[in-house]
């Protein structure tokens, strides 16, 4: 138990005891510019290479690159930053990914060919810091054992989702009003002060492992390996929707209604997450976790009759009750299960599961739509929402 724990009052589960933990207050804040940042790189990539190709198929392949990459390499980043310290490996990392942007956009701009634009948009991705796994990571530093842990991670979801709200919006303004450069440049430069920010709050970082090898044999426990397999199928389950709901509007007439109705499943997520995260609740974590995801699975199933705008925006709403309280059941679980040592690692993979199965549920719904309709989507939808309720049935009955 770190030293942390015994300086705070865990007598209430609030979100004030949260941010009363010593330290919580400044790693919180010192990492927001740099969610942002990383809520803005993958659209910022968009719109660099669109920009000056003028082709969305180009910048969609430069885009997949370094997605793939981010979702292959982010865990192994994680591995160092647990073996060798957040403050020694964050900021290498922070560099090597802005040198990856800075080197992306020259090559960019100055025309060269698509293969060359694809390998450096690989090592961008390879080297994005996952700030959002190390900032869980401090938290289980500060609160392990405590009933504050997960409040402590809904917190850290709701910060997250607002990123994810906030950021392409920002990166589309700036990259459309100004020029498809500066998105790119904005969105590196938040991450990269928001990283600096974090990694110079040292007293708060979790300790460097000693022995990260014998640790890391607990991110092959079955109740771990289920942990992703659901991350994977959520990601799924994203992917299919983002493709569905604008493939929806546009057969609507109302194209422009694409962005709008997906953000009512984020938007109603982050009032569902602060709900969840400010009470503490008696039914045990694991069986939380299967009933959430029966009742993300269930409401799905109103997507697969709506017919019109208004329809669809009553029925995106009710997914967004359960995203929230998964995504923070599903870091409390992960800290539960894995050693201290390999915590970084382990959050990173289940953010490399949910990316994986984003980009797979895209291109099977985006076919499915392409030859059928926007309601096959949603059938996808609802069938990798069931998946990862299988995926949570076999953590339950895993046990530790």
């Amino acid at each position: 138990m770190p030293a942390l724990t015994g300086r705070i009052d865990t007598s209430r589960n609030t979100y004030a005891a949260v941010l009363r933990t010593p330290g919580a207050w400044k790693f919180y804040l010192a990492a927001a510019p740099a969610r942002i940042g990383i809520a803005m790189t993958g659209l910022g990539i968009v719109f660099l290479v669109h920009g000056s190709t003028g082709s969305y198929g180009a910048a969609g392949t430069v885009t997949g690159g370094f997605a793939v990459a981010e979702a292959v390499a982010g865990p192994q980043v994680g591995r160092l930053i647990d073996r060798f310290g957040q403050t020694r490996m964050l900021p290498i990392t922070l560099f090597a990914h802005a040198a990856a942007i800075a080197l992306l956009i020259t090559l960019t701009v100055s025309g060269t060919p698509l293969w060359g634009l694809v390998a450096v948009g690989v090592l961008a991705g390879g080297t994005l810091p996952q700030v959002g796994a190390q900032t869980a990571a401090r938290w289980s530093y500060a609160l392990r054992g405590t009933t504050l842990l997960s409040s402590a991670f809904a917190l850290e979801a709701l910060s997250i989702g607002i990123a994810f709200m906030v950021g392409p919006g920002v990166v589309g303004i700036v990259s459309s009003l100004g020029s498809p450069v500066a998105g790119s440049v904005l969105a590196t430069s938040l991450a990269l002060a928001g990283g600096l920010l974090l990694a110079a709050q040292h007293h708060t970082a979790p300790p460097a492992a000693r022995h990260e090898h014998q640790s890391a044999k607990h991110l092959l426990h079955k109740r771990f390996v289920g942990l992703v397999g659901t991350n994977i199928g959520i990601g799924l389950f994203f992917g299919s929707m983002q493709v569905s709901v604008t493939a929806f509007a546009g057969a609507s007439g109302r194209p422009e209604l694409g962005g709008p109705l997906y953000s009512i499943t984020s938007l109603v997520s982050l009032f569902a997450g602060l709900g969840y995260g400010a009470r503490h609740w008696r039914t045990a974590p694991p069986t939380q976790f299967v009933l959430v995801l029966v009742g993300l699975t269930v409401s799905c199933v109103p997507l697969l009759a709506v017919q019109s705008p208004l329809a669809a925006g009553i029925a995106l709403a009710l997914p967004g009750l359960a995203i929230a309280p998964f995504q923070t059941l599903s870091a409390v679980l992960a800290e539960s299960t894995v050693e201290p040592a390999v915590l970084t690692q382990a959050f990173t993979w289940l953010n490399s599961g949910g990316a994986a199965g984003i980009a797979l549920g895209a291109a099977f719904a985006g076919r499915l739509v392409d030859t059928h309709t926007a309601h096959y989507g949603f059938v996808v939808a609802l069938a990798a929402a069931a998946l990862a309720t299988a995926g949570a049935v076999a953590v339950k009955l895993s046990g530790r």
